[in-house]
């Protein structure tokens, strides 16, 4: 099979190479999947790149957790009625394994693998994995959110736009942060009720105006140590922050007892430790939301031929997207 990968980490120009690798067989418990789309995300060139501290354990890895496209092979154990099926994927190349999208064809574990709704094209399908099933767990891990007041930080970005559909799908109120005009016509567009640009305005002023003074029942985080200074000011009593992020402060330090007067809870978490009962909820409520809404709008930044794999990369490292960029499986 074609495929693209990479030896040891750096800049994508000096380690991502393509060419033709064995075409794997599916073992006990496995599918193998024709890939048709491949998306790249942050954490998938944040590995590559040697950023994270867990990416590079293997001699040789195919970059990419997400993906999209037809069952072809079943292993032992699994229904042969799975053969044909349209599928969307997550956790290609995580958890212990080397091998991730960014190839023609993929094993891997059944539990990781959902049926692609009809209407939902292979790009699309590829941009529902981390970005969506981590949206979905931020925005219901807490329960249902009907009538529930959320600010969303980074509204506009991959896991942010996913989190403010589903939460205003959910029958929440939804506000939203961005850094910018163009930013905030997609928060808007993703159902956000009113944005904040947090570089020109007071988030603490907006939201207490927005929220008469009430405060908010869900902060959904991109980045906790940064939102850190002013989240217990926004927060009403008995209310919740989900945190998926973390970027400015690794190890941030917060005021215990802030958080213990309001009976805040916070829920930092990492989709590749949440138990199988949380991703089942979270993989089967994204299909419901793509059934329930099925114009619902699924960014994709721009597509590549598996051989631009490298410019697919570096865009995705430029911070300049919108949506999630797509490599297809083809040289050209």
């Amino acid at each position: 099979m074609l495929a693209s990968w990479y030896e040891k980490t750096g800049p994508a120009i000096d380690v991502l190479q393509i060419g033709k690798m064995e075409t794997p067989e599916a073992c006990d418990n496995e599918v193998r999947i024709k890939i048709c789309a491949s998306g790249v995300n942050p954490a998938d060139v944040k590995l590559r790149s040697g950023q994270s501290s867990y990416g590079y354990n293997f001699d040789r890895v195919i970059p990419n957790s997400d993906g999209a496209g037809i069952i072809d092979q079943v292993g032992s154990g699994i229904s042969k009625n799975l053969i044909g099926q349209r599928v969307w994927l997550f956790n290609g190349q995580r958890l212990g394994r080397a091998f991730g999208t960014a190839a023609e064809y993929i094993c891997i574990n059944v539990n990781f693998v959902t049926e692609l709704p009809e209407h939902v094209s292979f790009d699309e399908g590829a941009t529902l994995g981390i970005p969506g099933l981590t949206a979905y767990h931020s925005v219901f891990a807490d329960g249902p959110v009907n009538s529930k007041t959320i600010l969303i930080t980074g509204g506009a970005g991959a896991v942010g736009f996913y989190a403010t559909s589903l939460a205003s799908w959910g029958g929440a109120h939804v506000l939203c942060t961005v850094s910018g005009d163009q930013k905030a016509k997609r928060a808007l567009l993703a159902g956000a009720e009113n944005v904040i640009n947090y570089k020109k305005e007071d988030v603490v002023e907006r939201v207490d105006a927005y929220t008469k003074g009430k405060g908010v029942d869900r902060l959904i985080t991109v980045d906790f140590g940064g939102d850190l200074p002013w989240m217990t000011s926004i927060m009403r009593q008995n209310s919740c922050v989900s945190a998926y992020a973390s970027d400015s402060e690794k190890m941030p330090t917060l005021d215990f007892f802030s958080f213990m007067r309001k009976n805040i809870q916070i829920r930092p978490f990492i989709l590749n430790s949440l138990p199988p009962k949380e991703l089942n909820n979270a993989r089967f409520g994204i299909n419901r939301w793509l059934i329930d809404k099925p114009n619902s709008l699924r960014p994709i930044a721009k597509k590549f031929a598996l051989g631009n794999i490298i410019k697919a990369h570096e865009l995705v490292e430029s911070s300049i997207k919108f949506g999630t960029v797509i490599v297809n499986p083809k040289t050209s």
